[in-house]
């Protein structure tokens, strides 16, 4: 049975919901993951209105629409991270507060798990959403980077995002991590070691989206392999190495859709992720959960690229075969 294709509502916040449903059906989606940004999905509403979550189901029935899960990146990011100026564009208000960096930290946490309360209320069971993560800015080791100051970040993890997790399990929702540069786990070894810092607890996993592996020379599948279990929910989402000798792959500080970067992301199927490849290994595995795009190229229109991506996701996914091609010969 074809895997429910969705769409990531993140990137469509300027949009009132109802009207991003119209587009969706047209565009051929069966389901939205929608963002706790905009209107989309409002956490502090679904908890406060009885009737909220209600009402956005009937708007996504009224369009033929499924809803499998519900993404807060922008919270989560807030939990780990050292908070400066820049949060405040991302957070909701009452979330930033004054910006005193330990409030807003401890805001955010309350936020998560409300926001593991509210998916429960939704009757959806995946929140996806980023960790942030105190120790990104020390990527690269220099000033050298004593050990105990990375046994420090990943401890951080813990002590944060247990208690969120806690109330996870309450819920029966999973999280479901984006493994994404700034984050705790950026890769499969920082991966490894998120796991193990949060002693394996099934309620943590992760939001597989191979656009910010392929770009780090990480190849995608590899991901998959490594966390067959833990694979609770997918981004469909492309990018595309442009290394010339000139550009380089930490970007120079230049924007999304500069042409002087080394790598960009591209509509699906239009980058260097080998997306057969991955439906494959996702069919290894198991994995039966819906296939979300997260639309993003600087460089094409959205509403092109959004139904040009839905046929191509469509198109490239399959069942895994129910017997050997050769089984005719078999005793």
């Amino acid at each position: 049975m074809p895997r429910k294709v969705t769409l990531f509502t993140g990137q469509w916040a300027d949009l009132k919901l109802e009207d991003l449903c119209k587009k969706a059906k047209e565009f051929g989606y069966d389901g939205l993951e929608l963002a706790c940004w905009g209107d989309h999905f409002e956490v502090d509403k679904a908890l406060s209105d009885d009737t909220y979550c209600a009402r956005k189901r009937e708007l996504l029935e009224k369009y033929d629409l499924q809803v499998f899960a519900i993404s807060n990146h922008l919270v989560g990011q807030a939990v780990l991270d050292t908070i400066d100026a820049r949060h405040k564009s991302i957070l909701p208000p009452y979330v930033w507060g004054d910006g005193t960096p330990e409030k807003v930290n401890e805001r955010a946490i309350e936020e998560m798990k409300n926001t593991a309360r509210a998916a429960k209320k939704l009757g959806v069971g995946v929140v996806n959403g980023f960790t942030g993560s105190s120790i990104w800015p020390f990527i690269y080791d220099f000033p050298p980077t004593p050990k105990s100051m990375i046994d420090a970040g990943f401890q951080l993890l813990a002590d944060r995002w247990n208690p969120i997790l806690d109330v996870f399990q309450e819920c029966g929702v999973k999280f479901a991590l984006e493994v994404h540069p700034t984050e705790i786990a950026f890769d499969i070894y920082s991966a490894e070691r998120a796991l193990a810092a949060l002693d394996n607890r099934e309620e943590f996993g992760f939001n597989f989206d191979p656009s910010h592996l392929i770009w780090q020379g990480v190849d995608p599948v590899e991901f998959i392999r490594a966390f067959p279990n833990r694979i609770y929910h997918v981004h469909m989402k492309d990018a595309k190495v442009t290394l010339n000798g000139k550009t380089g792959i930490l970007t120079s500080h230049l924007s999304f859709g500069d042409a002087r970067r080394g790598w960009d992301f591209r509509s699906v199927g239009r980058g260097g992720v080998q997306f057969e490849e991955i439906i494959r290994a996702l069919n290894t595995c198991k994995y039966q959960g819906p296939l979300s795009i997260e639309w993003e190229d600087s460089g094409m229109n959205r509403e092109h690229g959004a139904r040009e991506s839905c046929q191509y996701v469509k198109n490239i996914d399959f069942a895994p075969s129910d017997r050997a091609f050769d089984a005719a010969f078999a005793d």
